[in-house]
């Protein structure tokens, strides 16, 4: 009796341990499907961000090739709008290549305010020519600019937010555990600190 009670004994403790184990199993596949599931969430609100910086930059030399006409004299500046122009299409390749990643989004950041720094130049010298603000294209372009920026800060602020809701998830206990099991890393917000560069260079035509 005592050998089979014992047995018993031993059998229920395995059985136990066995559904502790299962369930550990269970709860583990589940926390890692939702972090991969927060992981592609915030990688595809990146991809929205990047597609309206692209629609930006394709802008921005139509916008100085209609400008130079008008602007003869302002080669500087016309060549610096479009170096910060490539400067910051090179750093969101990089970032849309790695989104979250800190170096390529602080990269982007840098590019991104350079640019801004330099459209509002631009801007406020084409201020000074009335020709040039009555010029149909160039009045259409800035239109299309101006909506693109706020795309770009609607998609920067849901990318922003989808970063936010995978740090919870990947830094909250027990789930922070598998996290670094399995190297789900830290991703970087794309934050702009600077109050004036929080404001969309624009220009009233």
């Amino acid at each position: 009796m005592n050998s089979v009670s014992f047995g018993g004994i031993i059998l229920i403790f395995l059985l136990v341990l066995g559904g502790l184990v299962v369930l550990i199993g269970l709860w583990a596949i589940a926390a890692y499907n939702r972090l991969v599931s927060l992981r592609n969430r915030f990688k595809n609100a990146y991809a929205q961000i990047d597609v309206q910086l692209k629609r930006r930059y394709d802008l921005i030399p139509n916008l100085v090739e209609t400008a130079k006409g008008y602007l003869k004299h302002e080669r500087e500046t016309l060549e610096a709008v479009i170096q910060a122009r490539n400067a910051a299409a090179s750093a969101s390749a990089a970032a849309a290549a790695n989104p979250g990643d800190p170096n390529a989004m602080n990269q982007l950041r840098g590019a991104e305010a350079a640019l801004g720094g330099v459209l509002t130049r631009f801007f406020a010298l084409a201020e000074a020519y009335p020709d040039l603000k009555a010029n149909q294209t160039m009045s259409q372009l800035m239109e299309e600019l101006t909506s693109t920026e706020n795309k770009v800060s609607f998609a920067r602020q849901a990318y922003n937010d989808a970063v936010m809701t995978y740090h919870t998830a990947r830094e909250t206990f027990p789930t922070n555990i598998l996290a670094g099991m399995f190297n789900f890393k830290e991703a970087t917000l794309f934050e702009i600190t600077d109050e004036k560069e929080k404001q969309a260079p624009q220009v009233k035509f």
